[in-house]
C-alpha cells in the first residue's frame, strides 16, 4: 500500500483560532472600483434588482430580459434549448446569444450599458452539452491525488464551455463530505480537507486562468460550493443540518474556500445546509433574529465571516430556489436571506422570480431592505463582470470559434488513474490479452451507472451510449482490449467455466443529491439501496462456485460495505464513477498502466460502521475536542485514507464479515395498523405534502386547509381531499419518531394497504401507491386503473409492493400516493391488515 501523495501544489494545512484573512490572487484595482461606483451610483433601483436575479432559461425569455434588466441567467441539468438534449453548440450559442442581445436592447436608451453574463452546471466537464467531454466525478479524481490533473480538467472545461458562449460555472464543489450516506458525496474530492484545499486552488486556476486570463476572455467565472459544512450534515442528511463547533467549520468544511479563493475564485455559492453550533448563536438585532439555522438565513456566516472576515469581494450566489427555505422568506419573498447578504438570487419558476423582484422593491421603498445591501451585491456583480472582461467581449455569435469534446484522452487518462485497487490475488491481474474473457453485472453495459448523476440529465439516470459520442462502456473498452471477451450481464447465457478470468461490474444507479441519500438507519451496503443491483452478489457467489478467477470493478460515488463482494473476488478494484471512457479502466486491468489511484476517503467495515464524520487520524493540523476520539475495532475503517495497491501488491487476505441481517419477523398478528380513521390521522402518524421540486415538506392541517404550490388538502370530516395541482408532488403519511418499523411480518401473513378512495377528477397522469418518501428514486405501484368516481375500498397486497422492490422492512411511511400530474381525490379509511 502506497500512501496518497499528490505530485503537486500540496501543502499543509494550517489550524485557524479564528477566521482567517485572505488575499486573492485576483486583486482589487482602484480602476475597476472606481468603474463600479459610477454605475451603482447611476442605476435605477430596477436596474439594480435586475442584475441580483437570476432566473433559469426554461422560466425566462428575452423580453423578460430587456423588459426587467436582467444581468445573468443560467441552464441546470435538463434544461437545453428547444428542449433538444443533443442541442449542438451552434444551439447553444445561438440561444445565450439571443439573450446577450436582449440585454443590450433593455440598456439602449441609457447612457452606459452592463453586459450579459451566462452560466450552467459544468460540473465534470461542460457535462449539459451534448458532445461535450465528460470527466470523472470529483471522488475520483481526489483517488487520482494529483492537483495538476485537476488544473488541467479546469482548463480543458473552460475552454468547452467558451465554446458555448457562456461565461460562468457554478464549479467546483469544494466540501469535505463527512458521511457516506449524504447523496452528494461524490461532488467532493475526498474526506480529508488537506486534499481538498489543495484540489480546490487547482480547479479554480484551471477554470479562471488567472486574472488576465479571465479578463480577456480566455477563462471563465469559476464558482466555489456550497459554502459552508454541507458536507458536514447530521446522519448525511441532504440539505441537512451539520451539527459541530466552529473550529470544525473553520479548519475542515471550510478549507477548499480559503485555497479557492486564494486563487482568485470569484463567485462563493451558499448551501443548502443549516449549521448549528449553540455557543455560538447570535442574537444580536438583525443577525438571525429568531436565530436562523440555514446558511441562506445565516447573516453571520455570509457577511460577518465570509465577506467581512475572510474578505470576499465576489459574488455570493443563493442554491437554486434555497431562498424559499429561510424562515421569514417565501418563493416569492427573499428579503431576508437578500438582507443576510445574498447578492445573486438563482430562482426556477417564472412566477417566483418576478415576485420577488417585485418584493424586492417595495421592501427596499419600505426600509426593509436597506439601500446599502443593494448597492453592495450590485457592487459585486459588477465588479466581477469587469474582471471577467464582458464590457469589451464580442457577442457569443462573434466570439471564437470553439469546440467541444477535443479533451477525450484526458478524461480516459483521469478515469484510470482514479481507479482503486482494494485486492489483488497473484495470477489474476494483469488480464493476459489472449485470455477468454466473461464481462457480467449490472454495470458491465451501463454507461449511466459509468457517468452518473449531473451527466445531460439532472439523475442522470437516463442516459445511453447515444447521448456520449466518443465514450465505451466497460464491456466494449473489454471487448477492445482484448480478443476472446462474451458480454452477459446478467449470468444467464454462459457457462463461466469455459473462461479464463470473469470481469464483474456492479456498483450504484446513478443518481444526484436527494435521490442518492440514505435513511439514517440504512446500512452503508449496495444490497440495501436498489434490488437492481443486489443480484450482483449472487453472480459473484456462482461464479465462485465455478471456480473461475474474478475481477470485480465497483461503480460507486461513495465507499460502501461490500466486504463480502471483495471476499469472493480474487481481485476487486474501485472505479468511481469514472465517465463514459471504459477504455480508462481496461487500461489498468491489462496492465497497459499499473493502478496508482489511492482511497481519498475512508472505507466502511461494517453496514453501520459508526466511522462516520469523524477526524481523520493523518490530520494533526487542527484542535480536536476531546469527545471526539479516534474509532477503534469494529468501528475502525476497514481501509484508511490513501490506501490502495499496485499490481506487485498482493493481499489483504479474508475479510470479517459483518453479523447477519435480523431474519424477518412472524407473521403480524390479526391486528390492523391504521393509518387514516375517522378523518384524521392514527396515533403516532402525520401526513405531509411534498415535491421534487420543493424541497421542504409540508405538515397537513387536519383543522384547516392545506393550501401549497403543488396540492391542495382539505379536511372533509371523515375524509381527506386532494388536488393535486399538475406538478410532481406527493402526500404521505409518516411516523412522526422518524424511526422504521419493520413491517415484513405482515407481508408474510398475507396483509394489505386497504384505502377507501373516489376519484373526483380524473388524475391526468398515473396515480401510485408506494410505502415510503423516496419518490421518485424508489417504487410506486401505479393504482389508476383501480379507480372509480364512486367510493372504492381498495385493497392493495404487500406482496404486490415487495415485488416491485418497496423495502418493508425500513418503514417510516407506511402510505404515500404520488403523481406528477392534475387530479383530485378522496381518501378514508387506510390502514394495513395482516
Amino acid at each position: 500500500m502506497t500512501p496518497l501523495v499528490p505530485t503537486t501544489g500540496r501543502g499543509r494545512l494550517t489550524y485557524h483560532p479564528t477566521w482567517p484573512r485572505l488575499r486573492s490572487a485576483i486583486a482589487p484595482d482602484p480602476a475597476v472600483e472606481a468603474r463600479v461606483a459610477r454605475l451603482v451610483t447611476r442605476m435605477t433601483l430596477e436596474e439594480k434588482l435586475g442584475q441580483m436575479i437570476q432566473p433559469e432559461l426554461a422560466q425566462l425569455t428575452p423580453q423578460d430580459v430587456t423588459d426587467y434588466k436582467i444581468g445573468s441567467a443560467l441552464n441546470g441539468a435538463g434544461i437545453w434549448p428547444g428542449g433538444d438534449r443533443h442541442a449542438g453548440v451552434a444551439a447553444w450559442v445561438e440561444t445565450v446569444d439571443t439573450f446577450w442581445a436582449a440585454a443590450e436592447e433593455a440598456y439602449r436608451d441609457r447612457p452606459f450599458r452592463i453586459p450579459f453574463m451566462w452560466a450552467t452546471d459544468a460540473v465534470h466537464g461542460h457535462n449539459n452539452v451534448y458532445g461535450a467531454t465528460v470527466f470523472p466525478h470529483n471522488i475520483g479524481l481526489g483517488a487520482a491525488g494529483d492537483p495538476d490533473l485537476v488544473r488541467r480538467i479546469g482548463r480543458a472545461s473552460a475552454r468547452e464551455i467558451l465554446a458555448t458562449g457562456m461565461d460562468w460555472t457554478f464549479a467546483p464543489t469544494v466540501t469535505t463530505p463527512r458521511d457516506r450516506r449524504w447523496g452528494r458525496y461524490y461532488e467532493g474530492y475526498s474526506e480529508d480537507p488537506e486534499l481538498v484545499h489543495a484540489y480546490a486552488a487547482a480547479m479554480v486556476e484551471g477554470l479562471q486562468g488567472g486574472a488576465e486570463a479571465l479578463r480577456t476572455g480566455r477563462g471563465v467565472i469559476a464558482t466555489v460550493k456550497h459554502w459552508v459544512a454541507d458536507g458536514g450534515t447530521a446522519d448525511g442528511a441532504d440539505r441537512g443540518t451539520a451539527r459541530c463547533p466552529e473550529d470544525h467549520v473553520r479548519n475542515i468544511h471550510a478549507a477548499g474556500f480559503y485555497s479557492a479563493i486564494e486563487a482568485g475564485a470569484q463567485c462563493v455559492m451558499a448551501s443548502f445546509s443549516s449549521w448549528e453550533n449553540p455557543a455560538n448563536y447570535d442574537h444580536s438585532p438583525g443577525r438571525g433574529e429568531p436565530y436562523n439555522h440555514k446558511v441562506h438565513g445565516s447573516r453571520y456566516l455570509i457577511t460577518d465571516v465570509l465577506k467581512d472576515a475572510i474578505g470576499f469581494d465576489g459574488i455570493v450566489i443563493s442554491d437554486w430556489d434555497a431562498h424559499s427555505e429561510v424562515a421569514n422568506c417565501a418563493p416569492g419573498d427573499a428579503g431576508y436571506a437578500i438582507n443576510a447578504g445574498l447578492d445573486v438570487l438563482m430562482i426556477a419558476g417564472r412566477a417566483a422570480w418576478q415576485s420577488v423582484y417585485h418584493t424586492a422593491i417595495e421592501q427596499v421603498r419600505s426600509g426593509i431592505i436597506p439601500m446599502s445591501r443593494i448597492d453592495d451585491a450590485v457592487a459585486r456583480v459588477l465588479r466581477v463582470k469587469l474582471r471577467a472582461g464582458l464590457w469589451t467581449r464580442p457577442r457569443p455569435t462573434e466570439r471564437p470559434v470553439g469546440t467541444v469534446g477535443g479533451h477525450h484522452e484526458l478524461s480516459r487518462e483521469a478515469a484510470r488513474r482514479s481507479v482503486v485497487l482494494l485486492k489483488n490475488t497473484a495470477g489474476v491481474l494483469p488480464i493476459r490479452r489472449s485470455a477468454r474473457v466473461l464481462a457480467t453485472g449490472s454495470g458491465v453495459n451501463d454507461i449511466s451507472k459509468q457517468t452518473g448523476g449531473w451527466t445531460l440529465t439532472w439523475q442522470g439516470d437516463d442516459i445511453v451510449p447515444a447521448d456520449l459520442p466518443g465514450g465505451a462502456t466497460v464491456a466494449e473498452a473489454l471487448a477492445e482490449a482484448a480478443a476472446d471477451v462474451v458480454v452477459d450481464p446478467e449470468l444467464i447465457r454462459v457457462d463461466p467455466t469455459v473462461y479464463d478470468v470473469a470481469v464483474v461490474v456492479l456498483g450504484e444507479d446513478s443518481y444526484a443529491e436527494m435521490r442518492g441519500t440514505l435513511k439514517p438507519w440504512r446500512s452503508l451496503g449496495y444490497a440495501d439501496l436498489k434490488l437492481s443491483y443486489a443480484r450482483d452478489l449472487e453472480i459473484l457467489r456462482k461464479l465462485r462456485h465455478a471456480g473461475v478467477p474474478i475481477v470485480t470493478v465497483f461503480l460507486t460515488g461513495r465507499p460502501l460495505y461490500v466486504t463480502e463482494e471483495i471476499n469472493l473476488s480474487d481481485a476487486f478494484a474501485v472505479a468511481w464513477l469514472p465517465g463514459p471512457h471504459g477504455g480508462g479502466i481496461a487500461d489498468v486491468l491489462f496492465g497497459a498502466h499499473d493502478f496508482t489511484g489511492r482511497l481519498p476517503s475512508s472505507w466502511p467495515r461494517g453496514r453501520f460502521t459508526s466511522a462516520v464524520n469523524r477526524i481523520p487520524p493523518h490530520i494533526p493540523d487542527y484542535a480536536v475536542p476531546p469527545e471526539e476520539t479516534e474509532p477503534e475495532g469494529d468501528d475502525a475503517p476497514l481501509f484508511e485514507v490513501g490506501y490502495g495497491l499496485t499490481l506487485a501488491d498482493l493481499g489483504p487476505g479474508p475479510l470479517p464479515l459483518d453479523p447477519p441481517r435480523v431474519a424477518p419477523p412472524a407473521a403480524a398478528e390479526a391486528v390492523p395498523l391504521p393509518i387514516l380513521t375517522g378523518g384524521r390521522p392514527a396515533t403516532g402518524l402525520r401526513f405531509r405534502i411534498g415535491g421534487h421540486n420543493t424541497w421542504s415538506r409540508v405538515d397537513i392541517d387536519f383543522a384547516a386547509p392545506t393550501d401549497e404550490l403543488i396540492v391542495r388538502a382539505d379536511p372533509l370530516g371523515g375524509e381527506l381531499r386532494l388536488r393535486f395541482k399538475g406538478f410532481p408532488a406527493f402526500v404521505y403519511a409518516e411516523n412522526t419518531s422518524g424511526l422504521p418499523r419493520d413491517l415484513r411480518g405482515y407481508a408474510a401473513a398475507g396483509g394489505a394497504i386497504s384505502l377507501g378512495i373516489r376519484v373526483v377528477e380524473r388524475p391526468e397522469r398515473p396515480l401510485y401507491l408506494a410505502v415510503h418518501d423516496d419518490y421518485p428514486a424508489q417504487p410506486g405501484l401505479d393504482i389508476t386503473d383501480r379507480l372509480g368516481e364512486e367510493w372504492t375500498t381498495l385493497r392493495v397486497p404487500l406482496a404486490e409492493l415487495r415485488r416491485i422492490g418497496s423495502d418493508l422492512e425500513h418503514v417510516d411511511v407506511p402510505f404515500m400516493i404520488y403523481t406528477e400530474g392534475s387530479g383530485c381525490v378522496e381518501l378514508r379509511n387506510i390502514r394495513w391488515t395482516p
